[in-house]
């Protein structure tokens, strides 16, 4: 069993991208490109147990201030299991991570998307 940690380093400038992107969305009220964003993180991230967990964080910051319950109460088993479930290599490929979708459901990754994992030679299998 492999076990996974931090982001490798040929995805990390990816992840950065997408978390300040979500940030400067954020910050001018466009939020559901902001929220887009946060998704987007979320894979490239979803494998390695930090990442995971603070784009986790970050989404249950977002469900407060979209005053959502549905989030803020999906967010929560999310945030504390989704980092194990990352450490151990055990998670649904593809999966946006947001309450609106089940929480071990895979989901096909888009082309641009794949195309980064693809650059990064991370194997999304």
């Amino acid at each position: 069993m492999k076990l996974y940690t931090t982001l490798p380093v040929p995805l990390k400038p990816y992840f950065d991208s997408e978390l300040m992107e979500y940030l400067k969305q954020y910050k001018t009220g466009s939020l559901s490109t902001a929220w887009h964003h946060l998704e987007r993180a979320h894979i490239i991230g979803q494998r390695y147990p930090f990442a995971h967990s603070y784009v986790h964080w970050k989404m249950l910051l977002f469900g407060f201030k979209i005053k959502s319950i549905k989030e803020i109460l999906g967010q929560i088993p999310r945030l504390i299991f989704g980092g194990i479930k990352s450490f151990v290599g055990k998670v649904p490929v593809g999966n946006p991570g947001g309450a609106n979708v089940p929480p071990l459901k895979p989901f096909p990754i888009d082309q641009e998307l794949q195309d980064i994992f693809d650059t990064a030679e991370i194997s999304t299998n």
